[in-house]
């Protein structure tokens, strides 16, 4: 049975899609770099933004492009983040079910924070792991592994949801059922090769995993 869900925040619970793009693409621009296309800046969000940042500039020292994408971040981020359909019924009637829930999230906390209070989602939410809570981020196992110590709960009982290749293969490292979400910007096709226990096309999924406890057919 399902005790605990985890949540990723971008582009799982929260469309940050947006805003992560055209984050980016200021923060080249404004830097005197060559630009990129959205198709290729999405196989490489749910990473760390310096990891991203890296890859995209071939730059190891990233910290002025850091800069520039939280300038344009912060200064748009109401107007450029929207949520996905009911959410925040979901998370209503898994609280009522006494389903735990946490986020688990390679972000870093202020906007993490921003997201869910703007959503009415923080609530929800008992732990909060974000980047600066770990050493190893997304694939490594231990932002899964941090949660579950946080909320003292089984990692078999523990469910992660997530939209990326690295939500699937941190919690596999850490021994956790993963659900990814098909509404992904990665697409469905590119994330079932990475063999999550579950593919859900709605929010409202959840509750017949919760109910079941038993993978998808």
């Amino acid at each position: 049975m399902i005790e605990c869900i985890l949540f990723d925040l971008d582009g799982t619970i929260v469309n940050t899609n947006e805003l992560i793009i055209g984050s980016f693409m200021h923060a080249l621009k404004e830097n005197n770099l060559p630009s990129l296309t959205r198709e290729q800046i999405i196989p490489h969000m749910g990473t760390t933004l310096h990891q991203q940042l890296s890859a995209f500039s071939g730059l190891e020292d990233t910290s002025v492009l850091e800069k520039s994408y939280r300038s344009y971040n912060y200064a748009h981020h109401d107007e450029l983040i929207g949520s996905f359909p009911r959410v925040n019924e979901t998370m209503e009637e898994l609280s009522r079910r006494g389903i735990r829930m946490g986020i688990v999230t390679t972000k870093i906390r202020p906007t993490t924070l921003k997201a869910l209070e703007m959503f009415d989602l923080l609530k929800y939410m008992e732990t909060i792991v974000t980047v600066t809570d770990v050493t190893q981020p997304k694939p490594h196992p231990e932002p899964v592994l941090t949660a579950i110590r946080n909320l003292d709960v089984d990692p078999q009982h523990t469910l992660m949801v997530g939209d990326s290749i690295v939500d699937i293969q941190s919690a596999k490292a850490a021994g956790v059922p993963v659900a990814a979400v098909a509404w992904s910007l990665k697409g469905e096709e590119t994330l079932r090769k990475y063999e999550p226990d579950y593919i859900i096309h709605d929010m409202t999924d959840l509750y017949e995993i919760v109910r079941q406890g038993t993978k998808e057919s």
